[in-house]
């Protein structure tokens, strides 16, 4: 009778996978609760993986079927916890192949500037600022970015004179997306600073251009590759990270807090979906080998990380080991900033850099090989 109850468990626990990888396929605009049913994701593989152990144990026959699933299923079980125990050995390979570019993403928080997130001296501001100045990477892509340009209104000296340090000085080209001018004359938007030309760019607006947006750059490598670079910041959750810790601290927390997330949630999630899928019709058209840099807003097991790990490689889930949270706050194991490439690329390697906590968002960086070295026409 314990094996028959098992056996039912097992089955239960494999249909539970399934489910929940069906429901991150469902965009929040045509049926919302399906987000919910892919946030559990994560708990049913690891549920159904136990169960293959188990299985071994008392019936090696029947543990096929939850660890044949467990095969199956790798793919997502790699977006959450990334295992790659020898990929040091092998990424110290030198190969063969086309170009090298080593690209940088980053939330910078507007740069610490409102007065609720200055510290003293604006320290953190002019470490963020100047190591990404110093930053060997190619390419950077910098959302909820915000700079004071030659004749802006401010006492805050050239602390804020971003696009000069970080581009200009430091030899980079600079592709400004700008979402608003405020009456000082400041800037805010999202940024591309490339060291190879910038021979195209363009922004994608969602209706309305605001900081969650997406844009684009087309740059020409030294080997007289093309290739186009995304950055997009996708809408918000609109949640703050304390009424979350207060809704799961306690029940009075979760009575006065949960029904409003709940809601926020939800309208969140339904615009990134949309978001989402108007991009991935964008990235279908491009005939240059792509690389995204995304504040998706999103975890792992969602729909608008589903859309994109469709038709491209995850950084982190290829060559990264562990979780790789991005979110720098109290949400522990959260990766909300993510890297994909295309098809075209091999991926040598990704990091996600926790000594720089200046921003809520932990800055990443990785490093991309052309396969072959081949003009897109």
């Amino acid at each position: 009778m314990r094996r028959s109850f098992a056996f039912k468990c097992t089955v239960l626990l494999m249909l539970w996978v399934l489910a929940a990888i069906a429901c991150a396929q469902i965009p929040a605009y045509t049926f919302w609760p399906a987000i919910f049913g892919a946030l559990t994701l994560p708990l049913a593989l690891g549920l159904n993986l136990l169960a293959g152990l188990y299985w071994l144990l008392r019936r090696w026959l029947v543990a096929l079927l939850p660890l044949g699933l467990a095969v199956l299923t790798w793919p997502h079980f790699q977006r959450g916890l990334a295992v790659h125990p020898f990929r040091l050995a092998s990424a110290a390979k030198e190969q063969a192949g086309g170009p090298v570019v080593k690209l940088l993403s980053a939330n910078v928080r507007i740069f610490n500037v409102y007065p609720q997130l200055r510290d003293a001296d604006l320290t953190s501001s002019r470490e963020m600022v100047r190591w990404l100045a110093e930053n060997p990477a190619d390419i950077l892509c910098l959302q909820e970015f915000y700079n004071e340009p030659v004749g802006t209104r401010s006492r805050d000296g050239n602390v804020f004179r971003t696009v000069d340090q970080i581009g200009r000085r430091a030899g980079r080209e600079v592709f400004l997306s700008k979402t608003l001018t405020n009456s000082a004359g400041a800037e805010f938007g999202m940024a591309i600073f490339s060291r190879f030309p910038i021979v195209a760019k363009g922004t994608v607006s969602f209706g309305k251009l605001t900081q969650n947006h997406a844009m684009w750059a087309d740059i020409r490598l030294p080997s007289q590759d093309t290739i186009r670079v995304y950055s997009f910041h996708l809408q918000s959750m609109s949640m703050e990270e304390k009424d979350i810790v207060d809704s799961y601290s306690s029940k009075a927390g979760l009575k006065q807090k949960g029904l409003g997330l709940l809601r926020r949630f939800k309208r969140g999630a339904v615009a990134r979906h949309w978001q989402v899928d108007t991009l991935v019709r964008r990235f279908e058209r491009s005939s240059y080998p792509l690389l995204l840099c995304a504040d998706l807003n999103d975890v792992p097991y969602s729909y608008s990380y589903d859309q994109l790990a469709d038709h491209f490689q995850n950084a982190w889930a290829t060559v990264g080991n562990g979780v790789g949270s991005t979110y720098n706050g109290r949400l522990p194991f959260i990766r909300i900033d993510n890297q994909f490439a295309g098809p075209q690329w091999r991926i040598a390697d990704y990091q996600v850099h926790y000594d720089i906590p200046y921003s809520d968002h932990f800055p990443s960086t990785a490093t991309y090989q052309l396969r072959g070295s081949k003009e897109a026409e």
